[in-house]
């Protein structure tokens, strides 16, 4: 009985079959490239190619970037990895200690956020006697701009 030949595993994806097979646009591929958070290279035709690789770094990127981290602080992770390697279970959890703390604070800061305003939502008159969010006589206005009531001290 003679066996089949399996197919040769590709080893290079097109620009359209990376965007298919992670579900993003090939514009965003496009721009991860320009930000540095993932590589290609040309074929004799300058046709783009991406090794296998970029599979899972563009889905650490969606990760992160559903967990509101910046593409600044995603580019610095994605740089610690080795070129050209899959990113295994260990690389993500070596990525995720890192961003662990971000957030915890960014949890610790919504809740904060949440419990406050259910304090004052009651009413809805922002009462300048109870309410957490209030600023009286505008004393923080000669702090600088923007909020600060909520951020941590």
């Amino acid at each position: 009985m003679q066996q089949k030949a399996h197919p040769k595993i590709q080893r290079e994806l097109s620009v359209g079959e990376v965007a298919r097979r992670i579900g993003v646009a090939v514009s965003a591929l496009h721009f991860y490239e320009t930000k540095g958070l993932i590589a290609s290279y040309r074929t004799r035709g300058n046709q783009r190619r991406y090794g296998r690789d970029v599979l899972r770094r563009v889905a650490i990127i969606k990760v992160a970037q559903r967990l509101g981290i910046p593409l600044a602080t995603i580019g610095a992770a994605l740089n610690t990895l080795p070129e050209g390697r899959t990113p295994t279970t260990a690389d993500w959890r070596k990525l995720s200690e890192h961003w662990r703390a971000d957030l915890d604070e960014r949890i610790r800061a919504l809740t904060q956020l949440r419990d406050h305003l259910d304090e004052c939502i009651g009413c809805g008159c922002l009462s300048v006697e109870t309410c957490p969010l209030r600023n009286p006589w505008d004393e923080l206005g000669e702090t600088g701009p923007g909020p600060r009531l909520l951020e941590p001290s």
